[in-house]
């Protein structure tokens, strides 16, 4: 209880100092953010290439991936921390903090097509995912790529809100399966939401909570439903070193709980019985 306390007051002093002074993202860690994204969709790209390697669960012993199968078979959502390394070591990013998260579900009964329409209705997702997402739209399509508006809403001591718009390129090898890549081109924090004082900070010049962000996503059809997996990166500013003990729990949770809550509504959207076709029989 104690260090939880001390963790709400070490966010909020790190939050409020962080508003009345902003701060700003530099070449250098866009750069290395770059990098590492670079090399983390080049792992994807090998993996999906495979269909025995095509989810993160595949890649385990099969002991193991039997145990991590029947929790997903039971309904759990398993997720858990990523990095990208080079040569064994992690790819530094300086002046910034990577999030890279990846999570999996399974849908009993649902099939891949169903999957990705769902994810393609991007008229749907305010209503879906919120609060998370308080308003989605398509801008333009050209076959499977997509360029998509959102405006995300994140409560985390304070709230904070972005106009975000994303690049998706979704890339379908056969019926039983379907993957995405994901990417922020334009992320502007909102300051003075739905007030008549509402404006963007200029792109890259804010509070630094998020300054890039790509969502990976994969679904393959089998034992009786599919499985959906998606993996997060992101960009924040880094944390003192004099906080980060303290705060790192509330960073950490801001993902997990966004990736948890976008598989539970995903399976529960796909799980509803189609609505019923209404009219006049001719």
């Amino acid at each position: 209880m104690l260090k939880s306390r001390w963790s709400a007051v070490a966010l909020i002093f790190l939050l409020v100092s962080t508003k009345a002074s902003g701060t700003e993202l530099k070449p250098a860690t866009a750069k290395a953010f770059d990098k590492y994204a670079e090399d983390t969709e080049a792992r994807i790209r090998s993996e999906v290439a495979d269909p025995d390697r095509f989810l993160q669960v595949d890649l385990l012993p099969d002991e193991q991936k039997t145990s991590e199968i029947a929790r997903l078979q039971k309904g759990e959502i398993i997720v858990q921390s990523m990095s990208t390394t080079e040569n064994g070591e992690p790819l530094h990013i300086p002046g910034g903090l990577v999030h890279h998260w990846i999570a999996t579900a399974f849908i009993s009964g649902a099939t891949a097509e169903q999957e990705l329409k769902l994810a393609q209705d991007y008229s749907r997702y305010a209503e879906l995912y919120k609060p998370d997402v308080q308003e989605a739209k398509t801008l333009s399509q050209e076959g499977q790529h997509f360029q998509v508006h959102y405006r995300f809403y994140r409560h985390a001591i304070v709230t904070v809100l972005y106009n975000v718009e994303f690049d998706v390129d979704y890339v379908v090898p056969d019926e039983s399966k379907n993957y995405s890549f994901a990417r922020a081109v334009r992320i502007a924090e909102i300051e003075n939401a739905g007030t008549p004082h509402e404006h963007e900070y200029p792109v890259g010049k804010d509070h630094g909570y998020l300054w890039r962000l790509n969502l990976y996503t994969r679904c393959v059809e089998r034992d009786g439903g599919v499985y959906v997996q998606v993996e997060f990166l992101a960009l924040s500013r880094t944390i003192p070193a004099v906080f980060a003990w303290l705060v790192n729990p509330y960073v950490h949770s801001i993902p997990r709980e966004y990736l948890r809550h976008y598989l539970e509504t995903t399976r529960k959207a796909l799980s509803m019985p189609p609505a019923p076709v209404t009219g006049t029989p001719q």
